[in-house]
Parts: structure tokens; C-alpha cells; sequence
């Protein structure tokens, strides 16, 4: 009797190879150590063709991302590929190139036996389909967690000592400077804008109208590329980014680990007695609630006085007795140290009110204070008209790089290129901020234009000052302290020498000029 034979169909199992190299050197060769890892996983799956094995033609490679972690696009794609059920055995060269965390690699283990996939290390003959493979494979990851620790420590210690010897370490580009062969260089058209945010806010005394005064004019965040050709950066500062830039040490020309300053080999951007009296203004204004505080009383030097043995401004209070109430301005400093340590303490606010107002008055009346007064209002236009074309050379350097850069890119652009093309969305990231730019470059020449105009003579403001004194009576607080505000740009108050000093707005007199004119004032 003639037996037939019964062939056994073997099931077939969807393999796929999963590679990785930390860094992205050599990428570009024609073999890489990528294509080492494939050909050796493809090597192996032909040997198990008994099995049914098969090897899927999706390639999972991950070029220039570490181990410690799962946040790489091929191992995305590949959990992706898991879950609808493509894929029946993961092949590797080594345990590590999958991942060289215990913890990411148990979750993604996890993630193999839910949908029945198995996992297979090349070179290190383990299969996870037997629980002898698992243990193995444990006691692989531990040591490949091991060794990335090790290497996190070094690292570590390598920063560590970097920066006790004040030398930069790396991490994102500062703006104000550049990195020139792993140093910091002072890049001047970017300090010259961070000595801004500084003065701005010890002008403002708010973190929030700085950051829109910083939008109103264009200005960013530190734009730069990666090595990659990613753009990164250049976005508009918020409270914590602008809240970064001020307390940082860098612009001192320090370096700092953790809790630890150190002089560093950089050059400073910002002077210590105004990066101290930022830090002063941010740490009060944390716990008094910033600038902008109801301004109950009608206190109309609020924001104006200034205490000048300490540098800080003099806040309006008030105490009663009775049905009577009494104000006054403190010295913040004092009001938070103790008394002793301000020799200004605090002024009644009656009498400063009374004496600034009257000084305003006596302008109009004295020719010898008219010259004076003129002299420097004219002083501190020409400082801001100044300020104005320093920064308008920086905006034009500016527009100049951007324009050399997008001149540069129009040639790799592809006829064809979609939207989403990374040479399309570094252009039109080029074109916006060479709109940016423009923009600010208009305000600024509109700005120094207006200035020149404004620059008063004699005779227009013997005329305002000369205005002031019948229309102050007529006002409301609230419309007397606009016009001081308008005027003044600060008052310094020693209590020492029982002094004040009056610093007027450039251009102050000329508009209240303008408005006396109009009769807008009343």
C-alpha cells in the first residue's frame, strides 16, 4: 500500500529589522553602520526561512538619536506598525540599539506581548519567545542602563569642571553672543538690544508691558540653525523667557553650575550695578505684585519718585488718625530692610507733590531755568536720536544677513517644492523676518524723524510753561498726573542731602505744547 505524503504549511512570520546610530557621522556614506546592522538582521532572517521567516521591506532606521529614550521617528513608526498588527517579529543587531533604558525597553516588551510579537537579538542568540531569552535579555538591559549612567556621570563632570573654569559648555546659543570654536563671542548688534531689555524694564518696572514693548518693535528670541539646517528660535518674548534673560548671570561674564557662579572667559553685555538693580526690581515686584498697583489715592508721582541713596522707587502709602488721612512716599527699600538702612526713608507727599508742581511753574517764569531746562531736554533727544541710529544700523546689518541668506536658499529650492518642503519653510521663515525687521526699521526712522521735529526752542516753551500754570487748577488728580507723567521721566529724592532732582522727557514739553494748542488739555 502506497502512503501519501501531506506537506505541512508553515505560517509565515513578518520580520522587521530595526537599526541605530547615536550620531549622525557618516550618514551620508555609501555604507554606514546602519546598512552593517540591516544586512547582518537580513542574514539572520534568511536562515530561518525553514521557519517562515520573512523579512518586510519597510526599513526602521534611526540615524543620529540616542538609546536613552523612545522619542525617534523609526521606533514611532515601528510601535505604530505593531499595533496594526504588520509586524510579527522584531530583529536587532544588539539589545541596545532598541533602546538602552530598563524602563522604555520593559514598556515596549509590554507592548510585543500584547499583540504576540517576538523580539530577537542577532548576536546575542536570544529569542523572548522563551522565558530564558526574557531572562537574558533583563539581565543585557541592566548592564546597557549601566553603562549609560556611567556615561551620564562623566558628562556630568565634565560640565562640571568646564564651568568652575569659566569656559562655556554648550546647550542653546545666548543672545548677545555667538559661539565661535565652542566660545562665547560678544555679538554687538544683539547686546546692544539685551542692554535694552534691561534698561526697559528698570523703565517699566513690569515684565509684561517690557515684553510688549519688546513685540511692538520685532524683537525675538536668539534665531539660529542647527547643524541639520533646522531653524530654531526667534519667537516672541513672553514673562518667562523675557523674566530668563534678566536674571541671567552670563551677561556678567559669569558662568554658572547649579548653585555655584563662576568668573567666566566671555565678556560682560550688562553692567553689575544695573543687572543688581533689575534683580532688586524683579524680587520686589514678586512679592508686592509688579508696577501696575491700584492707584487708590491719587498719588500723582507713583512710577515718578525714586529714592537716590538706594536706587529704588518710593511708594505711595498713607495712616490715619481719626477721620484724617495722612501720605505719604516710602523708600521701598527701607520699607522692606528696616528703617535704618535708607537715610531717605520716606517724604510727605503733600509737600513733594506741591514742591515738583511748583518747580514745573517756575520754569515758565525764569529765563536763566528755561535755558537750562532747554539744554537738557535737547540732550536727552540727541541721546535718544542716538540710541535710534545705533539701532537702525543693526537693522539694516540685519536685513542684509537675512537677504544674503535667502539669496542663498532660492537656488536649492526644488521648481516643484510643496509647503511642507524644509528649504520652502526656511525661506518663508527668512521672508518673515525680513518683513519683521523692515517693519521696526520704518518705526525706528519715524520715531528719530519725530524726535528731531519735537526738539522745542525757547520761545515754544516759555509758552507751555507759561500755559501750565492757569490749566493745572482745572484738571482732575487723574488728569494731573497724566500731565506729570507726560513731562517728567523721573524724580530722584535724597533724604541726606534733602535734595530732588527732576529729569524731564525729551520730548514732554513740546507735546504738552502741542496739546495746550489744540486745547486738548482741558
Amino acid at each position: 500500500m502506497i502512503r501519501e505524503s501531506t506537506a505541512v504549511s508553515v505560517p509565515t512570520v513578518h520580520c522587521a529589522i530595526y537599526t541605530r546610530k547615536s550620531t549622525d557621522e557618516g550618514l551620508d556614506q555609501e555604507f554606514n553602520s546602519l546598512d552593517a546592522q540591516r544586512e547582518s538582521g537580513e542574514a539572520y532572517i534568511a536562515s530561518q526561512q525553514h521557519e517562515g521567516w520573512n523579512c518586510l521591506p519597510d526599513q526602521y532606521d534611526d540615524g543620529g538619536f540616542s538609546g536613552g529614550n523612545i522619542e525617534r521617528p523609526a521606533v514611532q513608526r515601528l510601535l505604530a506598525d505593531i499595533k496594526a498588527g504588520k509586524i510579527d517579529c522584531v530583529v536587532v543587531y544588539k539589545v541596545d540599539r532598541l533602546s538602552r533604558s530598563l524602563l522604555d525597553f520593559a514598556r515596549m516588551l509590554e507592548t510585543f506581548e500584547q499583540h504576540d510579537v517576538s523580539f530577537v537579538s542577532v548576536t546575542q542568540q536570544f529569542n523572548t519567545a522563551t522565558s530564558m531569552g526574557r531572562l537574558i535579555l533583563n539581565v543585557l538591559l541592566s548592564f546597557a542602563q549601566f553603562e549609560r549612567e556611567m556615561i551620564s556621570e562623566r558628562t556630568r563632570d565634565k560640565i562640571a569642571a568646564t564651568r568652575r573654569k569659566g569656559k562655556w559648555s554648550g546647550g542653546m546659543p545666548l543672545l548677545g553672543y555667538d559661539v565661535v570654536d565652542t566660545k562665547l563671542r560678544v555679538n554687538e548688534d544683539e547686546a546692544a538690544r539685551v542692554r535694552t531689555f534691561f534698561d526697559l524694564y528698570l523703565e517699566r518696572e513690569s515684565l509684561i508691558a517690557t515684553a510688549r514693548e519688546l513685540d511692538r518693535r520685532g524683537w525675538t528670541t536668539k534665531h539660529w540653525t542647527t547643524r541639520k539646517g533646522k531653524a530654531r528660535g526667534g519667537r516672541t518674548f513672553d514673562k518667562t523667557s523675557l523674566h530668563k534673560v534678566l536674571t541671567n548671570v552670563t551677561y556678567l561674564g559669569k558662568v554658572k553650575y547649579k548653585d555655584e557662579t563662576h568668573e567666566g572667559e566671555h565678556a560682560a553685555i550688562v553692567g553689575r550695578e544695573v543687572f543688581d538693580r533689575v534683580q532688586a526690581t524683579l524680587q520686589r515686584n514678586g512679592r508686592s505684585g509688579g508696577k501696575h498697583v491700584r492707584n487708590r489715592f491719587g498719588a500723582l508721582l507713583k512710577g515718578l519718585l525714586h529714592c537716590s541713596p538706594c536706587g529704588c522707587s518710593m511708594a505711595p502709602t498713607h495712616t490715619k488718625k481719626g477721620n484724617r488721612r495722612y501720605r505719604y512716599y516710602v523708600c521701598v527699600n527701607a520699607q522692606k530692610r528696616g528703617w535704618d538702612t535708607c537715610q531717605s526713608k520716606s517724604i510727605p507727599a503733600a509737600e513733594v507733590e506741591r514742591f515738583v508742581v511748583e518747580q514745573v511753574r517756575c520754569i515758565g517764569h525764569d529765563r536763566s531755568l528755561i535755558a537750562a531746562t532747554l539744554a537738557e531736554a535737547r540732550s536727552q533727544s540727541e541721546k535718544r536720536i542716538g540710541e535710534l541710529q545705533a539701532e537702525q544700523g543693526s537693522l539694516q546689518r540685519e536685513v542684509g544677513r537675512h537677504n544674503a541668506e535667502m539669496h542663498e536658499l532660492v537656488p536649492w529650492l526644488p521648481l516643484d517644492a510643496a509647503t511642507e518642503d524644509p528649504t520652502t519653510a526656511r525661506l518663508a521663515d527668512v521672508q518673515q523676518r525680513i518683513q519683521v525687521a523692515e517693519r521696526r526699521l520704518t518705526e525706528v526712522r519715524e520715531e528719530a524723524v519725530t524726535l528731531g521735529h519735537k526738539i522745542i526752542d525757547e520761545e515754544e516753551l516759555a509758552a507751555a510753561l507759561t500755559a501750565f500754570d492757569p490749566a493745572w487748577e482745572t484738571l482732575t488728580p487723574r488728569e494731573q498726573a497724566r500731565i506729570l507723567h507726560l513731562l517728567i521721566e523721573r524724580i530722584d529724592y535724597d533724604g541726606e542731602q534733602e535734595s530732588v532732582s527732576i529729569t524731564f522727557r525729551p520730548c514732554g514739553i513740546k507735546t504738552l505744547a502741542e496739546e495746550l494748542d489744540s486745547e486738548e488739555l482741558a
